[in-house]
C-alpha cells in the first residue's frame, strides 16, 4: 500500500507540475495575445485569478505575477475603455499570490516592484453622498494611482484611489495607504504615514528627528 501511496503521489505532484506549466500565461500562449502588452519572459502564474480587460493592461518584461492574482481593468468584461491604456505594469516586477490590481482610469506601477501577497491595489472607491440609496448602487468615483519605481508592498497592504507613492519606498504590511509620499520613504499604519525617510545627509530616519554627528564638539 505505501508503493502504492508514493507511486500515487509522484503521479499527481507531476500532472500538477504539468498544469502549472501548461496554464500559465505568457506572451507566447493563447491566452497572452488578450493583452494590451505582455512583455518578454512575462508570466501569469497557474493557477490565474481573474483577468478581464486585457486590451487595457500592459505587463513589462520579466514581470512576475502570482497564482490567483486578479487584475482587471473597467467594471466588466465587453466595455469599451477607450483607446489608452488603465492597468501598466512595469518591467521585472513581481506581485505576491493573492493580490488583487484593480483598475478604472489609471493605474501605473512602476518596474523593479515587489509585493507580498494578499495586496489590494485600487483607483475606484464606492461613495455614499445619498444616504437613502444602497452604497454599493451609487456610482463610484476614480482617482488614479501610480507605484514608483523599486518600491516594496507587504503583505495585506491596501492603496487607495488618488495615492501616488514615490520610488523605492516601502509600504508596511497591512497598511491602508491614501495620499502622496516621496521618494525613499516607509510607509506603515492605519491610516498609513510616513514612519521613516532617507536623505544623503542623514540616511534613514523618524520623520523630525534631529541627528548630532558623533564628532560634534
Amino acid at each position: 500500500m505505501s508503493i502504492l501511496r508514493r507511486a500515487a503521489g509522484r503521479l499527481v505532484h507531476r500532472g500538477w507540475g504539468m498544469l502549472r506549466t501548461l496554464g500559465a500565461v505568457s506572451p507566447l500562449s493563447p491566452a497572452g495575445y488578450r493583452f494590451r502588452h505582455l512583455g518578454e519572459g512575462a508570466c501569469l502564474a497557474f493557477p490565474v485569478g481573474a483577468i478581464f480587460g486585457e486590451e487595457w493592461i500592459e505587463i513589462g518584461a520579466h514581470t512576475l505575477v502570482g497564482e490567483r492574482v486578479s487584475i482587471s481593468a473597467g467594471m466588466g468584461p465587453g466595455v469599451d475603455l477607450g483607446p489608452d491604456p488603465i492597468v501598466r505594469i512595469g518591467g521585472s516586477c513581481s506581485i505576491g499570490r493573492g493580490s488583487h490590481i484593480v483598475g478604472h482610469q489609471s493605474l501605473v506601477i512602476g518596474s523593479h516592484v515587489f509585493t507580498g501577497p494578499y495586496v489590494y491595489i485600487t483607483d475606484q472607491n464606492h461613495v455614499y453622498d445619498d444616504p437613502e440609496v444602497p452604497i454599493g448602487r451609487q456610482w463610484p468615483r476614480n482617482n488614479p494611482v501610480e507605484i514608483g519605481d523599486g518600491c516594496w508592498l507587504g503583505a495585506g497592504a491596501i492603496i487607495l484611489p488618488g495615492t501616488r507613492i514615490g520610488r523605492q519606498s516601502v509600504v508596511a504590511g497591512g497598511a491602508v495607504v491614501r495620499g502622496e509620499f516621496p521618494d525613499h520613504c516607509v510607509i506603515a499604519g492605519v491610516p498609513a504615514r510616513i514612519v521613516r525617510t532617507f536623505t544623503e545627509e542623514e540616511g534613514w530616519h523618524a520623520p523630525g528627528v534631529i541627528h548630532i554627528s558623533k564628532t560634534a564638539s
